[in-house]
């Protein structure tokens, strides 16, 4: 029998007020693939990954981590939270806090990691992302990019089923872009189990497993990146992605 996925969504729904923002959405994410959500501004990727990271209540259907329903009214959200990382379109870095103290409050004080131990691991994770020698500063003094990194790292310090990455380069500069995706793609060939809403294609088109077209609150379409990028067949996912290209973003 194998193993379920990682991740699951069942029918979920979501609405704020009038506005429907998930229709039934149906997604399986497996261990070490990464999916990722395409889709313009308002179509419900960023939505849909807060609903799986409980920071948003859905209306119907259910959340699954490792075959657990973690949408059931009995389940806390904070110790679901401390098995799933997110990472944010914003930093979220504590200004007050060196780079090390940000990346060890969560394994520290949500997880009980003894304080040296967790500022060991930091410092290796910094080390894998080529921030070594920045521990002790703070996030005022580095780039976006390095600030993007050390946002990533903090979610990977506390040992993640799964990463969610939610628009993770729309915050940096266009030169910063690159660093970014390329220390993603490191987790990718490491064997991360990742779900990512990006709105950068080639990104999607090296790293993703598959790819879910989202448009209004439904994936319409879905395939390999191959499939998707040289050949969609739903007419939305056609114009989407005409729009990039005639933008110079495909």
């Amino acid at each position: 029998m194998s193993a379920p996925p990682v991740l699951e969504v069942r029918g979920v729904t979501k609405a704020y007020g009038e506005r429907q923002v998930l229709r039934g959405i149906d997604l399986a994410v497996a261990e070490h693939e990464a999916i990722a959500l395409i889709g313009a501004s308002g179509s419900g990727k960023s939505t849909l990954l807060r609903c799986i990271d409980l920071l948003e209540d859905i209306d119907d259907g259910d959340v699954l981590l490792d075959g657990e329903v973690i949408t059931d009214p009995s389940v806390a959200p904070p110790g679901v939270r401390k098995r799933l990382g997110m990472v944010f379109q914003a930093f979220n870095l504590f200004p007050h806090l060196s780079v090390v103290d940000n990346i060890t409050l969560a394994p520290v004080r949500a997880h009980g990691v003894p304080k040296a131990e967790a500022r060991e691991r930091a410092r290796e994770l910094l080390a894998r992302f080529g921030l070594e020698g920045r521990a002790e500063d703070y996030p005022d003094h580095l780039s976006g990019g390095q600030q993007q990194r050390v946002a990533i790292v903090s979610a990977l310090a506390t040992q993640p089923r799964a990463l969610h990455l939610d628009e993770v380069t729309s915050a940096l500069d266009p030169e910063l872009v690159g660093e970014i995706l390329h220390r993603v793609a490191d987790l990718k060939a490491s064997g991360m189990t990742m779900l990512i809403a990006t709105h950068e294609m080639g990104f999607a088109r090296e790293v993703a497993d598959e790819v879910c077209f989202l448009h209004e609150g439904e994936i319409v379409e879905r395939g390999s990146a191959e499939v998707m990028f040289a050949a969609p067949e739903h007419p939305e996912t056609q114009r989407f992605l005409r729009r990039l290209l005639d933008a110079g973003r495909l």
